[in-house]
């Protein structure tokens, strides 16, 4: 409802806030699918803190560490095991497949 409004008008530019949050998975890939539709017209921004999602459904991400940018790019480039523990202090495994990404999680011992 909010992203028709949104749409409806005619931004140059749309921002979007967390807008898997709250969602199903499905939904949630039903609106990133919609997303990346719009952006053919419009340039989409948005934020995102799955960072599979990212991984998956951006052309680019930004990778902030404390509000200043540890990395931005292809998410490939950008969401690496030690980019990831800089930013959130996590050991990560990252496996990349054509149909998505997986991000395992493990917390450090020292913190």
């Amino acid at each position: 409802m909010h992203l028709a409004r949104a749409l409806a008008q005619q931004p140059r530019l749309l921002l979007l806030d967390e807008p898997t949050n709250h969602l199903d998975v499905a939904a949630q890939l039903d609106l990133l699918a919609l997303a990346r539709r719009i952006a053919a017209d419009v340039p989409v921004v948005m934020t995102l803190h799955d960072l599979a999602l990212a991984a998956t459904h951006a052309d680019r991400v930004v990778l902030l560490d404390g509000g200043r940018v540890l990395a931005e790019g292809a998410p490939a480039e950008v969401l690496t095991a030690s980019r990831i523990r800089a930013a959130y202090g996590v050991e990560a495994t990252i496996d990349a497949a054509p149909e998505g990404v997986a991000i395992r999680y493990r917390r450090l011992e020292d913190r």
